[in-house]
This record gives structure tokens, sequence and C-alpha cells, in this order.
């Protein structure tokens, strides 16, 4: 009887303890060990970009949050505190006056991805290369240049554009989602247009298109995205620090998801599947 109660009693253990071991693998995907904000700006690239970090940090045991802001304010909660990190600073022109004003407050971990770049484009049939040509077919272009979000920093440098170039063009606000369904339209009718660009977006895929050159320089010359974390992330979430400073990636890796994106689909659901598919290039982020 008595070898019989310890035989049941080890039986239940082994049990309790199996439970224990399938429970480890839940318990790391569940949060439990903090919550961490990304801000983000609803531009292709960066709702891409921001899934991506968010899907693998949740695999590392992260109760991640996204929030959709205007470009100041990505910045800016970051800078106060309010959020954590976000992997979408253009610099060192498009978004070089926001590091301006929060770079003590923030910490830079460089570059996530090189080979990037702003300007004006328009579709390739548009029978101008320059910038300065745009004033004297400016009623063809019905005197506007379709922008995106105001808080956008290639809005305002298109603005200094403007001005430097004498433009008699109008800049007109809107959204990624409106530039792109202008240059849609404009593109199926074969009228001229001209929009505000950056590499990479997948426009580029979908349309033969071609940045117009710039002699005064005033867009730059080739443009990093960067990741920018809150003051004290290191001391508080060292793990999810050393995954956002490992966070890198190529345009021709992002064009993948921001296609996947167009197509259709919930991006966070698109993500998930992009890092299964780079799951070697995924690992080189963990710590």
């Amino acid at each position: 009887m008595h070898q019989a109660r310890k035989t049941r009693a080890a039986h239940w253990a082994g049990i309790i303890m199996i439970i224990a071991l399938l429970a480890l693998p839940m318990a790391a995907t569940a949060g439990d060990k903090g919550r961490i904000s990304l801000p983000y700006v609803e531009w292709a690239s960066e709702v891409a970009s921001t899934n991506v970090v968010r899907v693998v940090l949740e695999e590392a045991g992260y109760d991640v949050r996204m929030v959709s802001v205007s470009a100041a304010a990505m910045w800016q909660s970051v800078a106060t505190g309010d959020q954590d990190a976000f992997v979408a600073a253009w610099l060192p022109t498009t978004h070089g006056h926001y590091l301006e004003q929060v770079q003590d407050r923030v910490e830079d971990l460089g570059p996530n991805m090189e080979g990037t770049r702003i300007g004006l484009a328009v579709p390739t049939y548009v029978e101008i290369d320059s910038i300065e040509e745009l004033n004297d077919h400016r009623r063809q272009f019905g005197r506007q240049i379709i922008g995106i979000d105001p808080g956008a920093g290639i809005m305002s440098t298109t603005e200094d554009a403007i001005e430097e170039y004498g433009l008699n063009l109008r800049l007109v606000e809107g959204s990624d989602a409106t530039m792109t369904g202008v240059l849609a339209n404009a593109i199926r009718t074969n009228d001229w247009v001209v929009v505000t660009a950056w590499t990479p977006h997948w426009k580029e895929a979908r349309w033969d298109l071609k940045y117009l050159e710039d002699p005064k320089g005033i867009y730059g010359g080739e443009e990093y995205v960067h990741t920018i974390v809150r003051a004290g992330l290191k001391d508080d979430m060292p793990e999810a620090y050393a995954i956002l400073n490992n966070f890198n990636w190529t345009p021709e890796k992002m064009a993948e998801l921001m296609v996947m994106n167009e197509e259709g689909g919930d991006p966070y659901d698109n993500a998930k599947r992009w890092v299964e598919q780079n799951r070697d290039l995924v690992d080189t982020w963990l710590p």
C-alpha cells in the first residue's frame, strides 16, 4: 500500500513537471517581460518596419503596443519617455530638425537601413529631369506637388525646395495613401504628376518612376533610417534594447513586406509571415 502511494505520488509529480515544462514556451510569449510602446507614422515603410519589430519583440516575450502618430509626436513621445522606441528616423536630412530638438533626451542606435533617399519623383514618361524645369511645365502639373501628411520631414524639405528653386507650384497636403492614389490616377490617364517620394516604397515596384535631379542639394544625398529609443531603455529592458540595437535590414527586404501589405491582408499578419520566411536574418537580431 505504501509503495502504491509512492508510485501514485511520483506519477502525479511527473505529470505536474510535464505541464510546467509545456507552459514555459507560452510564458515566453505572454508579455511577461513587460510592455513596450512603439510609435510610428502611417507610411508604408514604417508600417512594415514597426510590425516586424513588434513580431520579434513579442516572440521574445514582450507585450508590444503600436501607436500611430505624426512624425513630430513620434519624436516627442520618445523624448518625454511616454513611448519607448521607434525604427523610423530618416537621417540626416528628413528628420534632422527633430533630432536637433531632442538629441539630449533620446538615444540614437544608428542606422537600421542604408540605401534610402527622398526627393521629388515623376513617372518616367514625364519629359523633364530636374526640379529646375518644374516651373516651365507648371500648368501640365496642375500647378501642384502632391505631398503627404503635413508633419512629415519630406514636407518641410519640399517647402524649402519650393523657396530655393522659386517654384510656382503649391504643395498639397494629404497622406501616403492619397499621394499614391493621385499618382495611380495620373498614370492611368498618362497625365503629368509630381509627388514627394522616398525609397524604399512599394510604388517603385508598381510603376516606372524617376527622381528629379536636385542640383541645389535640398533633399540631401543618401538617407539612412535610424532606430531611436528613450533614455533608460537599456537599463529597464536590456533584451528589448539589444533586439532594437541589432535590428537591421535592406530596402529590398522591406520592399518584400510592403508589396505583401499592398496586395492585401493585415500588416501584422503579413509581418509574422515575413519573419517566418526570413528566420535566418531575424535570428541575427536576437541577443
